[in-house]
């Protein structure tokens, strides 16, 4: 029983002396980065650009490396079709649930997945003729991603976000097709 217990205590010790050695519970920082969206709909072009940035926040478990982080950017993404713009500009607020590994003091990578919540700032456009597109005013998706973190305070990532459902509506002459935004994400995040 006394080993077990002199067992017990060394681990106890040896996470008390481990955990202030680890970077602070919660970090905040700034997020930036350019997307790469796609609609699904017939006559559009490759993906187009826009940008996103804003602050955001982690909180990690020291030595288990699962963390929780989540942003409030401003986001621009969509594409045009024939000149006409279906792009979407507004709030994105991704909530992630992140798995990092350290390769040392210097370097580490991570996994992240969760939800993503857009809110449009932009509205329905009109057109000639009755034809309508509809823009989402608000839309739920899902993050997927990966990336390197660098010096314990830059992050370089790459993420995919899928929408739950239709990022536009086209209404024209009694017809309605749905569009979705799905976006590639390449961000540049420091942590303070």
């Amino acid at each position: 029983m006394k080993k077990i217990f002199s067992v017990f205590m060394i681990a106890i010790c040896c996470l008390a002396v481990a955990i202030p050695a680890q970077a602070q519970l919660l970090k905040f920082g700034v997020k930036g980065g350019v997307n790469l969206s796609k609609l699904k709909l017939e006559g559009m072009k490759d993906n187009s650009t826009g940008f996103f940035f804003g602050p955001m926040a982690e909180v990690t478990i020291p030595i288990v490396g699962l963390g929780v982080d989540g942003a409030l950017l401003y986001s621009q993404r969509g594409d045009k079709m024939e000149g006409i713009d279906m792009k979407q500009a507004g709030l994105d607020i991704p909530v992630n649930l992140k798995y990092s590994i350290g390769l040392g003091s210097m370097l580490g990578i991570y996994v992240a997945a969760g939800p993503d919540f857009f809110f449009n700032f932009k509205g329905d456009k009109n057109f000639e003729g009755g034809d309508k597109i509809e823009s989402k005013k608000a839309q739920v998706g899902i993050n997927v991603g990966a990336g390197v973190k660098l010096i314990q305070h830059l992050q370089i990532g790459f993420n995919y976000m899928i929408p739950c459902g239709d990022s536009f509506t086209w209404k024209s002459a009694g017809e309605a097709i749905g569009a979705k935004n799905k976006t590639w994400q390449i961000s540049a995040a420091y942590l303070f």
